[in-house]
């Protein structure tokens, strides 16, 4: 199956932060924002959001940062996110990586709920005991968002969205 060039491209950088991040149970999770592999290939865009204070893998204790402006305005964020890092990536994709409190069931249940009633179909996912992911996409928006518990932070889960615009 030959895939769109914003298909491809969306699905090469979900591939490689799905390299980065791993789908082990039992492995130490760093925060999202810090310095993986694939992430230091790329050169942040000079608008990109500084990651917020946190001691690797703890809750976050600064306030979060702004959400870019070209964030999808229709994209919904659980009440109360903090968002922790934003990166812009090359072919106008951009990542956004938000901690969200109240556990990593009801992080699910709010993704699996919000996003189709906001208009995004959900595809080629999958929930593990620590980890879910999953492709979106509505008429002007698709890409993937990764649900991570987080180690040392109680409740805490990691939200990784990573878009892109339909061309």
């Amino acid at each position: 199956m030959k895939l769109a060039p914003p298909v491809a491209a969306v699905t090469g950088a979900v591939l490689g932060l799905a390299a980065v991040t791993g789908c082990s149970a039992t492995a130490q999770h760093a925060e999202p924002s810090g310095a993986a592999p694939v992430a230091s290939r790329q050169t942040p865009h000079p608008s990109a959001a500084q990651p917020a204070d946190a001691a690797a893998g703890a809750c976050p204790t600064a306030a979060s940062q702004p959400l870019p402006g070209d964030f999808p305005k229709s994209l919904p964020l659980p009440d109360g996110a903090v968002v922790t890092s934003v990166e812009h990536r090359t072919g106008g994709r951009l990542v956004v990586a938000t901690v969200v409190r109240g556990g990593f069931d009801a992080a699910l249940t709010f993704l699996q709920k919000k996003l189709p009633k906001a208009g995004y179909a959900l595809k080629e996912g999958e929930v593990e005991e620590d980890d879910a992911e999953s492709n979106f996409a509505s008429a002007t928006v698709e890409g993937r968002w990764a649900l991570r518990k987080m180690p040392d932070c109680e409740g805490g889960v990691y939200l990784t969205y990573l878009t892109s615009a339909v061309s």
